[in-house]
């Protein structure tokens, strides 16, 4: 007999870090639910490149859209992944958005900060006890090393204030704890959970300050002196979901260059 296929949720996997972590996966030899919010030409193009990198013509990469703020159309995704796979093995959450017209903190608006909140924080968080109550339901079923994988993709933005992002800044901080308590929540199931906070990456969120940092990091903002890829988020999360920190749960593990670090 042989291995069943492991299965993961990307949320946010129409481009940028999501594609990145799909396409990663998919290589790693993963079913990958390509979740998305309303772009479908590019979730396409994710799926496309998926089936491109996957080294079997049994995974799947189906596309599920939905609006991970909203209660219905969340456990609509859950269900829907679940109808396609039978199972899950691997949640990561990706899916975010920025702040709504990045405003100074002394003009933000509520609007913007409840959408912001409601993707980046209420959506993982409840969307992360969903496949938490489903795993606890089934335990020891996981084939990968160390059990089922909690991913909550953050940002240095949890712990560098931006005072035109206040909300976003809000919503990514709070993931830290989100991230601890279902560490300590799943770590006897077994379950690992982990938080990667990227930095200053190379996306379409990011495409409109280019020329802003090109400057600064080649001057040393960042340490590397280069822009993250979605390609270094892909190859976090797949190297944790094949087990590579086996001893590990709730860490926050920083993808920047070197940017967080205190420096004279």
């Amino acid at each position: 007999m042989t291995d069943p296929i492991p299965t993961a949720l990307v949320t946010g996997a129409s481009r940028g870090l999501g594609r990145g972590i799909a396409v990663g996966l998919a290589r790693a030899g993963f079913s990958v639910a390509l979740h998305y919010a309303g772009n479908r030409e590019a979730a396409e193009e994710s799926a496309t490149l998926c089936l491109a990198a996957a080294p079997s013509v049994d995974q799947m990469f189906p596309l599920i859209q939905a609006d991970t703020a909203i209660a219905e159309e969340r456990i609509a995704l859950f269900e829907a992944t679940l109808a396609h796979f039978r199972r899950l093995d691997v949640l990561v959450n990706n899916a975010g958005i920025t702040s709504i017209g990045r405003k100074d903190i002394t003009e933000a608006t509520e609007e913007s900060f409840d959408r912001v909140l409601g993707v980046n924080l209420k959506g993982p968080f409840f969307l992360s006890q969903l496949a938490a109550n489903h795993w606890l339901a089934i335990p020891g079923t996981c084939p990968l090393p160390g059990g089922f994988k909690l991913v909550f993709v953050s940002s240095i933005s949890a712990a560098i204030a931006s005072l035109n992002r206040g909300d976003y800044c809000i919503s990514k901080a709070g993931l830290g704890m989100v991230t601890q308590l279902w560490a300590l929540r799943l770590a006897a199931l077994p379950a690992q959970v982990v938080e990667f906070r990227p930095g200053i990456m190379a996306t379409d969120m990011t495409a409109g300050v280019r020329e802003k940092y090109d400057p600064m990091i080649a001057d040393g903002l960042v340490p590397q002196k280069r822009w993250g890829t979605p390609e270094d988020v892909g190859i976090a999360v797949r190297s944790f979901c094949q087990g590579a920190l086996p001893f590990s749960t709730g860490e926050v593990i920083y993808l920047d260059g070197g940017l967080h670090h205190p420096r004279l």
